[in-house]
């Protein structure tokens, strides 16, 4: 079973700064992709930002520029640094983590989500 412990999250004014973490742990031998999605109220969820094994990062266009999404391989943790943030970035934000199957393909596994807020 693995685990997903998700941290970083809060209550920030317009232009200010978060750091989300997301920490994977259980029967982990190697992980493939990791990524952050959100949801906001009434809304689909979506893709915010995935960086691969190899560390190749691709991110939504609403947040290049403005968000870093990284990894420390180590620690099975997964960052997402979020600057110049804006009130349409308020959503529950979704950790995402990729484990190989060992028939091929992969298994995805969710954080519990955390609450950013972005007033204006």
């Amino acid at each position: 079973q693995v685990q997903l412990v998700e941290s970083g999250g809060g209550l920030v004014q317009a232009g200010g700064s978060l750091r989300l973490s997301c920490e994977a742990s259980g029967s982990i031998f190697s992980i493939n992709a990791m990524g952050w999605y959100r949801q906001a109220p009434g809304k689909q969820r979506e893709l915010v930002a995935s960086i691969t094994s190899g560390g190749r990062t691709n991110y939504a266009d609403s947040v290049k520029g403005r968000f870093t999404i990284s990894r420390d391989n180590a620690k099975n943790t997964v960052y997402l640094q979020m600057n110049s943030l804006k009130p349409e970035d308020t959503a529950v934000y979704y950790c995402n983590v990729l484990l190989p199957l060992p028939v091929g393909g992969s298994y995805a596994y969710w954080g519990q989500g955390t609450q950013v807020t972005v007033s204006s």
